[in-house]
């Protein structure tokens, strides 16, 4: 299958349509522990986006690199206050590589489902230890798969159903574990259609995923406030930590 780039339709009401990751109650805690796990080295964020997070962890001072695929993605980055104060080269997260080495490199809003093989995604936990210091941290945030939710004979369910959202999961093929996510939003008075597949990730292949790429967990929690993680929990944050 391959990555799920992003084109001009989507890039440009991405933001409108994820205003909700932009609230404080969610950004804030994001940024505060990205920036202290940086402990004031240089950061690289794969798959940046249009910037929701490197934006605001650059504007705490923290030096911020970013690896983007969709260029069309990077120009609303550019569009932005202090984008200046952020590098961005374009390119797929699983195998470029830019120069000079980082105490911090993360991963953030499920954005590892957008490669679509196993493969890939332990590409990308290897490149990732390439640009880390030793003792440096490798950060994903990411879902726990919902397969369970499905009822016997289901094979989809509604995640989100609001106004201007709906949201639909099809589970397509457990063997290579894809599915699909199919979106219609109001924006701006319109409604925006978009589906894509995703790869998701078990916990436990999460880890091994580390392992392969030489790295180790440090911590596992089931958001960015540090909330313990639990057996239920629908998502998660990791701390892969690169042995000094």
């Amino acid at each position: 299958m391959g990555t799920v780039l992003w084109g001009a339709d989507i890039a440009e009401v991405y933001d409108a349509t994820a205003r909700d990751m932009y609230a404080p109650e969610v950004l804030g805690p994001t940024v505060d522990l990205l920036a202290e796990l940086a402990g004031g080295g240089p950061a690289l964020e794969l798959a940046i986006g249009t910037g929701r997070v490197g934006l605001a962890l650059s504007a705490q001072g923290t030096t911020v690199h970013g690896i983007e695929l969709s260029p069309p993605m990077v120009e609303q980055l550019r569009r932005k206050p202090g984008a200046g104060a952020v590098e961005v080269t374009i390119g797929d997260m699983a195998t470029t590589r830019v120069a000079g080495d980082f105490t911090l490199v993360y991963l953030v809003y499920n954005t590892i489902t957008n490669l679509t093989t196993q493969q890939e995604q332990v590409a990308v936990f290897k490149n990732a230890a390439a640009h880390l210091v030793p003792g440096g941290c490798f950060v994903i945030e990411l879902v726990v798969p919902q397969v369970r939710r499905l009822p016997p004979g289901e094979l989809a369910r509604v995640f989100t159903l609001e106004d201007g959202h709906v949201g639909v999961e099809t589970f397509d093929d457990p063997l290579t574990q894809i599915s699909w996510c199919h979106h219609w939003m109001t924006v701006d008075g319109r409604t925006v259609q978009h589906s894509a597949p995703y790869r998701y990730v078990w916990p436990a292949e999460l880890d091994l995923m580390a392992q392969l790429a030489g790295l180790r967990v440090r911590d596992r929690w089931a958001d960015w406030d540090r909330s313990p993680f639990q057996p239920d929990s629908p998502s998660q944050v990791v701390v892969f930590e690169k042995p000094a």
